[in-house]
Formats: C-alpha cells, sequence, structure tokens
C-alpha cells in the first residue's frame, strides 16, 4: 500500500492505488506537513461509520474492476477516506458550491467523466449504460453512480500522478490541470492542503484498524 517518509509526527501515504508507491521529494511535500499533521490522528466517528457500511459493497465492486489499465486497481480504503473526508459517507450531502454526493462531485465534472464512461462501452453493475449517457446533476446524489464516477476519476489521476496521493488530491479538489500539478506540487490552496490532510488521515486510520483486526 504506502510508505512513509519517517516524518516524528506523520508520514505522507503516497497510494498505490494502481502503481507502485514511491516517496516523494521533501522538497515537494515540505508545505503539506502541517496539514498532515493537523489530521494524522483523524478518527471516524460511529455514526459516520455506519454510514460508510452501508456503502460498502459498492465500494468493493466499483474498486475491484480496471478504468484505465488492465489489473490496475485503486485502493477501496482510499475511495472510504476520500468520502468520509468529501461528505461523512452521506449521500445527500451538497456543498455551497454545489458538489453532490458521497464523494462531492461537481455536476460538470460529472457529467465528462460518465460520457467517457459510456464511450467505453463497459458495461457496469448498478449503473445503466444510458444514465451515463443522459446524465442529470441529481443522478450525483445516487452512491452507485456517484461511487462509479469517483472510483473511475481517481484510477485517471493515479495513473497520470503516479499513485502520489498530494497529486491525487489535487487533480480531484482544484483541478487536473491546476499549473503546481504539472511542476510535481500540490495545489496552492487552504481548501485543497486540508483536503489531502483529511484523506491521509483517514486513510491511515482505515490501516491502522486493518492492521488490528490482523493480529
Amino acid at each position: 500500500m504506502g510508505q512513509g517518509t519517517g516524518m516524528r509526527y506523520c508520514y505522507l501515504v503516497l497510494i498505490a492505488l494502481s502503481l507502485s508507491a514511491g516517496v516523494a521529494s521533501s522538497a515537494a511535500t515540505a508545505d503539506l506537513h502541517p496539514y498532515i499533521r493537523k489530521h494524522s490522528t483523524a478518527k471516524v466517528s460511529p455514526q459516520a461509520l455506519i454510514r460508510l457500511r452501508q456503502h460498502d459493497a459498492l465500494i468493493r465492486y466499483f474498486t475491484s474492476l480496471s478504468y484505465i489499465r488492465p489489473r490496475h486497481k485503486v485502493s477501496a480504503d482510499f475511495m472510504r477516506a476520500l468520502i468520509l473526508a468529501e461528505s461523512g459517507a452521506n449521500p445527500s450531502a451538497v456543498s455551497p458550491k454545489g458538489a453532490l454526493g458521497l464523494a462531492q462531485i461537481m455536476p460538470a465534472t460529472g457529467r465528462q467523466a460518465a460520457k467517457e464512461l459510456h464511450a467505453s462501452g463497459t458495461h457496469f453493475r448498478y449503473v445503466s449504460r444510458t444514465r451515463l449517457a443522459e446524465l442529470r446533476d441529481e443522478d450525483l446524489l445516487d452512491p452507485a453512480i456517484n461511487l462509479l464516477i469517483a472510483t473511475y476519476l481517481i484510477a485517471k489521476y493515479n495513473e497520470k500522478f503516479s499513485g502520489r496521493i498530494e497529486l491525487v488530491v489535487s487533480a480531484w479538489n482544484a483541478g487536473e490541470y491546476t499549473p503546481a500539478l504539472a511542476a510535481g506540487r500540490a495545489a496552492p490552496y487552504e481548501e485543497t492542503r486540508n483536503l489531502i490532510g483529511r484523506v491521509n488521515g483517514y486513510y491511515l486510520h482505515l490501516q491502522r484498524q486493518r492492521t488490528s483486526l490482523r493480529r
């Protein structure tokens, strides 16, 4: 899964969603340390865990698929961490900016991704090709559609940014063409950097839970 930089207070989990994880250079991630530290002990509330479990079958199904390259898949725990960070696993969530559903997808982003998924010719369980071809804004409140689109986009960004969590989450939150990303740096926005910290923190929490259960 991830590898740590060995920082005293926390470490950036560099998600191996579908590629081999590497360690980002300290210069590229140093300005993220306060956000990583701030969210390093993130815990998931019992209520959020209950909501999350309601969508577990969908998460496991959509993360079992290869979207960009054969046999390269998205980490289910990364998707769990993303939806916890974005909506607290609330499928009815609507942000002040109009982002919708579990992963807080903007309608324009959702429509473009739906077109790409429809054009792939793949038949997905839980989501009809007709709905992808004619995606309406309110369709993003459907957990299956939201998770399909979110998992596809994360797979796409993971491929493009070599699995580096700070770049994958930056592309997710600020757009894949944000200039900083081309230079291998996280988007320079407070909202994005806090989201990187939250996703990283929840991902670490889920991984710690999984390790504890195996003991």
